[in-house]
């Protein structure tokens, strides 16, 4: 995905994606802490927002998992470690890489996307389309937090 000559969405390596993760979301741990497991998975895809100059400007991180409240959810996918460099909020970038996420998990033949959204970030996934769901918990040493979901269709091929 580009957006005109600034920046542009495609896929990248875990290795693009755990700087700006641990910058944004987890300061107080190291870049080895940021590297989770699932990242290594092989249905694990991680999404980069580039700037001009090639410099990551916001990530995101995908795999399949049903959600703890739907164990048995047969098309689940999971939306963890979205962050965005401060000098590019409210530019576009997280909708852009939002937008590539949504249609990579429509091409994988759809069905429910779901995160655990801090909840400064519950504005910007409801923009997108996602509901909240349950009650609010907090994260030790990150803060409040709520899970979020969406159901995204299937891509058509007609």
């Amino acid at each position: 995905m580009s957006l005109g000559p600034a920046l542009r969405v495609r896929l990248c390596a875990v290795d693009d994606v755990v700087g700006l993760r641990q910058l944004v979301l987890r300061p107080h741990q190291t870049l080895e802490e940021v590297r989770w497991e699932t990242d290594g998975q092989a249905n694990a895809e991680h999404f980069c927002a580039y700037d001009e100059a090639g410099a990551v400007v916001c990530v995101a991180s995908l795999w399949r998992e049903p959600p703890p409240w739907q164990p048995s959810a047969p098309n689940a996918w999971r939306l963890r470690g979205m962050a965005t460099a401060p000098e590019w909020r409210e530019k576009g970038a997280g909708s852009a890489v939002l937008t590539a996420v949504v249609a990579h998990v429509a091409g994988g033949g759809g069905g429910l996307l779901w995160c655990n959204a801090r909840l400064g970030a519950v504005k910007f996934y409801e923009r997108a389309g996602m509901a909240t769901r349950g009650e609010q918990w907090e994260e030790p040493i990150i803060g409040p937090h709520v899970a979020m979901y969406m159901m995204v269709p299937a891509l058509s091929l007609r």
